[in-house]
């Protein structure tokens, strides 16, 4: 019986020659015209003849691209990133279909992400250095960590983000990650903004507040760029850079923690209940926007979901509408109202409650019946037909 590994993806960075810099900003800007093309044709054969175009319709159209005067220059780069672009594409119009996702949008030269995605035909991964087509020297790859031994990428996506830094992801099945021993261990979740986590055995976790530490260094930039003529001057350029360098340095502290937090969760519990918020409805508190956006909610779930299912682990996601503050985790009486200032409160029974931590055993309660039932383990994050997904209790502006 063949062994199957779980495939991860490892990012490096690196630091390419002037060709070599040259050659991928070509790709990207390639890849994004094919993709916005494709989806131009797409979108006009179904308005004006109801007509559905698929991945093999437009890779069709792409040979024919290629061949007109316009758009010869396609053929100056490889073609196996314009050929994944079309694949995406095709993985963007099933999303949309299946309800997932939203209808695919055009790619921006300034906003969208500059990414290129090659497959084993594309690429030549020998003795620790990567060569991709159309280049003759590898990439000088800063190895930060080791790749898993033996390994052999099946895909390799290069990407320049918004600071200007270059990256590298490979990847790879990783034999190191398989199920950890069961255990017993089950732990209830509250996220918060006071305390990023309340966990149901009392424990809190400090919201670091990555974004207000630089909001002071972020606004003065950002008052430079606006002063900048508008334009695609260098002196703008540079600016906007700046801007960028200090948002990518609150999102990779925001990141790295993150990591750390939900791998201990992982590691340390067999079942991880949380509550089933959706935050794109709570963001439009105009108080809350900002800190809610720095908490990141959505990636603190995502990353606990995947390693979850990488280790073993089953995490629990509870109705938004279940009153997990207002409930009494002793006795189970419901108060009628429970103010957001009150962080402690006495119920009848003679039990004094820490907020958070009461909301966090209810959650583990809730969610350890809802397992036993077997019903509605993990539900899809949005929730078709119901109230609009917002927390149970009122808000209150950021302290």
């Amino acid at each position: 019986m063949e062994v199957t590994h779980v495939k991860r993806a490892f990012k490096y960075r690196f630091y390419p020659t002037d060709a070599q810099a040259a050659e991928l900003s070509r790709t990207f800007g390639c890849v994004r015209k094919v993709y916005n093309l494709a989806l131009a044709a797409r979108t006009e054969a179904w308005t004006l003849r109801q007509e559905r175009v698929n991945y093999n319709v437009t890779s069709a159209m792409l040979t024919a691209w290629k061949k007109t005067e316009e758009l010869a220059y396609l053929n100056d780069v490889s073609s196996v990133p314009l050929q994944q672009a079309l694949r995406h594409l095709q993985t963007a119009f099933t999303n949309f279909f299946a309800k997932r996702a939203r209808y695919p949008r055009f790619k921006s030269r300034k906003r969208s992400r500059k990414s290129a995605e090659y497959t084993t035909s594309a690429f030549r991964f020998r003795d620790g250095k990567l060569t991709l087509a159309k280049m003759a020297e590898p990439l000088d790859i800063v190895w930060s960590r080791p790749l898993p031994e033996g390994a052999a990428p099946s895909t390799v996506t290069v990407s320049q983000d918004a600071a200007g830094r270059w990256y590298v992801s490979l990847l790879c099945e990783d034999p190191a990650v398989k199920p950890l021993t069961a255990t017993d261990t089950a732990v209830g979740v509250d996220a918060g903004l006071g305390h990023l986590l309340t966990l149901s055995t009392g424990g809190k976790i400090t919201n670091p507040r990555h974004e207000r530490r630089d909001r002071a260094r972020l606004a003065k930039a950002q008052r430079e760029l606006s002063r900048k003529a508008k334009g695609d001057g260098a002196n703008r350029a540079s600016a906007r850079r700046k801007v960028a360098r200090i948002h990518a340095r609150i999102a990779d502290r925001r990141r790295d923690n993150l990591h750390k937090l939900t791998t201990r969760l992982v590691r340390e519990n067999q079942t991880i209940v949380i509550e089933d918020l959706t935050v794109r409805n709570l963001l439009k508190n105009g108080h809350l926007a900002r800190a809610i956006s720095d908490a990141a909610w959505s990636e603190f779930r995502s990353m606990l979901e995947y390693k979850a299912q990488w280790y073993g682990r089953e995490v629990i996601a509870v109705d938004r509408w279940f009153p997990s503050s207002k409930l009494c985790s002793n006795c189970g009486t419901l108060q009628h109202k429970m103010p957001l200032h009150i962080r402690t409160w006495t119920c009848e029974c003679g039990i004094t409650h820490d907020r958070d931590v009461n909301a966090a055993q209810n959650l583990k309660a809730a969610g350890l019946a809802v397992s036993a039932c077997g019903a509605g383990v993990r539900p899809q994050r949005s929730t078709p037909g119901g109230q609009s997904a917002t927390k149970q209790e009122p808000l209150r502006r950021e302290p």
